[in-house]
């Protein structure tokens, strides 16, 4: 079976929209008191409860009893029956019963589907009996909630993941339903982001369909290549805030920096034709400084090919341009040409490869002996008299909600403080000879523990 999914019914302007914003988290739906607004079905996952579902936001009733009346109802029951494993009947506490309401009762009774009725809009204490005209309903089940004020939906929450049923979903299943890659494309102007994204879409296209987030305000674009799943967040360019000309590229840039928080990948744009630049390196700090896994496209590169030709001046090239960006030594750097399509398929095997690495795990037995040998061999440098001691390492293991989990290695040591920035590099490169985790930052944490036999 799919993901379990919960449709939301009830007569206009009740609140199913405002519901529906916040059981996902974010506002998709509009809301707005001019009942009929919402006239698509809009499905999101919600993740309040353990297991998380698909919600879908339906579109209202009409509020006019006439001949149509039955034949709409039927519709909308006909719909939650057939996309749904639960309902959620939602009522106007504040107004009280309406006769639709009566009537999507009556007909949602026959329906052999669990259901929750939510009165909403129970927004003070001097509501609280507001609720009670509704047992008339005949429903159990019923929460009292405010959508606009954030009140009960844990309850609702809660009630809604004991009445689901199980989860019975096949591992071919679980692949298909696996989150997307939200991938931003990153760069300073006219680096070719945009050519960027539309030669990927142009290559192998199964799905494109562009949405502007009500929220974000970057174009996310669904993108599914070869099965996998992606989001490709299209920037505008990112320029230095001193070349900034106005308030609307002021909030360009803003948004472009928000874009690179809320990805699972980086993929940072460089012109071939100029190197790296300063507003590239910012950039690229800003990537660092989010933690994100990262991969530098250099574009245009099909411009310059000519004069790197030679392998000793295609090497050249390489070590400047890594050399330039070595604090974001971990990306690995790509020679892409958006204008004719050069290298793509390559780019998107190392996102699956920074994909699948991520999940990988370097055991505790292992890390401590590669932490031993590399102590032993090169000790780390004293500080005021004082040495590093590494007691004891281990992996962090912790579930991610993203399809990408940063790999964190924990290390008890004697004094926290002794660890200087170059032994920590030095320590991450031995720790990537074992695991490469390639593309992806590696964390380290430092924790104190007294050495046994040591006075406080």
């Amino acid at each position: 079976m799919s993901e379990r999914t919960v449709a939301i019914i009830g007569r206009p302007n009740v609140g199913k929209s405002a519901l529906f914003n916040r059981l996902i988290g974010r506002k998709v739906s509009i809301v707005h008191d001019m009942p009929g607004v919402t006239r698509d079905r809009i499905a999101a996952r919600c993740k309040l409860a353990d297991e998380p579902f698909t919600v879908v936001d339906t579109g209202g009733i009409g509020s006019d009893v006439d001949t149509s009346f039955t034949e709409q109802v039927r519709a909308e029951v006909d719909i939650a029956l057939a996309t749904s494993d639960l309902l959620l009947f939602v009522v106007d506490g504040q107004e009280g019963m309406h006769p639709i309401d009566i009537e999507l009762a009556r007909q949602l009774r026959k329906i052999e589907k669990p259901l929750i009725l939510v009165v909403n809009k129970i927004d003070h204490d001097k509501h609280a009996s507001y609720p009670v005209e509704f047992t008339r309903l005949g429903f159990k089940n019923t929460v009292a909630i405010s959508a606009e004020h954030d009140l009960g939906i844990g309850e609702l929450v809660s009630r809604v993941h004991a009445a689901l049923p199980a989860a019975t979903i096949s591992e071919e299943e679980l692949a298909a339903l696996a989150a997307p890659v939200h991938i931003a494309i990153v760069g300073r102007p006219n680096v070719g982001k945009s050519s960027l994204t539309n030669a990927i879409l142009q290559h192998n296209r199964t799905l494109v369909n562009s949405i502007s987030g009500t929220t974000r305000d970057a174009i996310d674009i669904p993108y599914e290549r070869h099965g996998n799943r992606y989001v490709l967040i299209d920037t505008a360019g990112i320029r230095a805030r001193t070349k900034v000309d106005n308030s609307v590229e002021v909030f360009s840039v803003m948004r472009s920096e928000n874009s690179i928080r809320r990805a699972d990948l980086c993929v940072l744009v460089i012109d071939a034709t100029m190197g790296v630049t300063f507003q590239d390196k910012k950039i690229a700090g800003q990537i660092q400084s989010a933690r994100k896994p990262c991969v530098v496209a250099v574009n245009k590169w099909d411009l310059i090919k000519e004069r790197t030709e030679d392998k000793e001046a295609l090497k050249e090239v390489l070590d400047g341009l890594r050399a330039e960006l070595f604090f974001l030594d971990y990306a690995p750097l790509m020679l892409v040409s958006a204008k004719t399509g050069a290298e793509l398929t390559r780019l998107f095997k190392t996102i699956e490869r920074i994909r699948k690495e991520s999940s990988d795990r370097i055991s505790t037995g292992v890390l401590n002996r590669l932490l031993k040998t590399a102590t032993t061999a090169h000790p780390p440098p004293t500080q005021s008299g004082k040495r590093l001691k590494i007691l004891y390492g281990t992996q962090a293991d912790r579930p991610s909600r993203t399809p990408i989990t940063i790999p964190e290695i924990v290390l008890f040591v004697n004094n926290e403080k002794l660890l200087p920035d170059s032994y920590r590099r030095f320590l991450e490169a031995r720790i990537r000879e074992k695991t490469p985790y390639t593309g992806l930052p590696l964390l380290m944490h430092l924790r104190a523990r007294e050495v046994r036999g040591k006075e406080k």
